[in-house]
Parts: C-alpha cells; sequence; structure tokens
C-alpha cells in the first residue's frame, strides 16, 4: 500500500463507515484526490457552503468539489411543487473513500444556507424555468 505524498484523512473506527478507504489506497491508479478531505478540511468546506452567498457561490463550490476532490452533487427540485426545502433534492453521488457522514453533512449544509438565505433557492428554482431568460 504505497501512500499518497499528501496528507490523507485518518481511517474511520472500524464498523462506522463503509467509505473503502483502504481498498481505494490499495487498487492501484485510482482516483484518490477524495483522500486529501482531511476533518479539518471537511471542516472548512461545510462552514463554506453553509455560509453561501448566492447561487453562483453554489455552482463554484460544486465546481471546486468536483475538480479537486472528485465529488459530484446534483440538485434537483421536485417535479411537483416545491412548497419548502423538502421539496429540493440534494445528492452527493457514491464515491469510493467519501465517509457516509461527509455524505449527509454536504446537504445539510447546503440547506441550512439556503435556509438562511432563501433568495439561493428562488433563483434554483428560477434556473431553467420560465422566467430564466428574462
Amino acid at each position: 500500500m504505497s501512500l499518497p505524498s499528501f496528507p490523507i484523512r485518518t481511517e474511520c473506527p472500524p464498523g462506522t463507515c463503509v467509505c473503502d478507504r483502504d481498498a481505494l489506497l490499495q487498487t492501484p491508479g485510482s482516483d484518490v484526490r477524495i483522500l486529501m478531505l482531511t476533518r479539518s478540511e471537511e471542516k472548512k468546506m461545510l462552514e463554506r457552503l453553509e455560509n453561501l452567498g448566492s447561487l453562483a457561490d453554489l455552482h463554484r463550490m460544486q465546481e471546486r468539489m468536483e475538480q479537486q476532490l472528485g465529488i459530484r452533487l446534483s440538485i434537483t427540485q421536485s417535479p411537483n411543487e416545491v412548497r419548502s426545502l423538502r421539496g429540493i433534492a440534494i445528492l452527493v453521488h457514491e464515491q469510493r473513500g467519501l465517509c457516509r457522514k461527509t455524505r449527509q453533512a454536504i446537504p445539510a449544509a447546503i440547506k441550512k444556507s439556503m435556509d438562511q438565505r432563501p433568495e439561493i433557492a428562488y433563483e434554483l428554482l428560477d434556473e431553467g424555468g420560465l422566467f430564466a431568460g428574462l
């Protein structure tokens, strides 16, 4: 098992996570960028997601997370009427090496940001909608 040249995330306690960190490290040629997300870096990322200022900030964070860590997000709205934040689905795609708790914390942080700044949710709902081109 060869360790990357950058500091990597510490191992989760046995039986608490299904991230397959060790299998990721043992597979030659695998994408280990996700292991750069140490606990302190995760806290910074979640804090940044909780304090988004606009929809553009959210899109920038989505891009950076995918480029730097390989984390892919899908943010969609319910096909029915959206009356609250529950109608907005935020999915963190499965990825080997991504901790289960982190997969749950990312959508919670984004929804907290949308709760603090409802205009982000409104812009998201307008994106691709009737008034998108205006």
